[in-house]
């Protein structure tokens, strides 16, 4: 089975940075398109950021646009966000998966991982 597991949050001042890595396993990464993805309570899960296979291309949702940085390491078969400025409305529960190379939106993997949760105080 394909596993995706996401780490690397936790409490963080507003303002403050955060490094989020989404490790995949159980399947081909490196021609996958990636993204990232996010939900908070009450709210349906949103696309975040996303990446091509290569890395050369990226995309983000306005929310996020100048504060956040998608990249990926496909030797480790790794992607990362770099969130940086954090605002109180970040707060979700942070999940990766791979995305349509032709709209970077849509998932593919049916099983999601367990997400990282990502708290910003205001």
């Amino acid at each position: 089975q394909v596993q995706l597991v996401e780490s690397g949050g936790g409490l963080v001042q507003a303002g403050g940075p955060l490094r989020l890595s989404c490790a995949v396993s159980g399947r081909s990464f490196s021609n996958y398109a990636m993204g990232w993805f996010r939900q908070a309570p009450g709210k349906e899960r949103e696309s975040v950021a996303a990446i091509s296979w290569s890395g050369g291309s990226t995309s983000y949702a306005d929310a996020v646009k100048g504060r956040f940085t998608i990249s990926r390491d496909n030797a480790k078969k790794t992607v990362y966000l770099q969130m940086n400025s954090l605002k109180h409305e970040d707060t979700a529960v942070y999940y990766c998966n791979a995305v349509r190379s032709s709209d970077y939106v849509t998932p593919l993997y049916l099983s999601w991982g367990q997400g990282t949760q990502v708290t910003v105080s205001s």
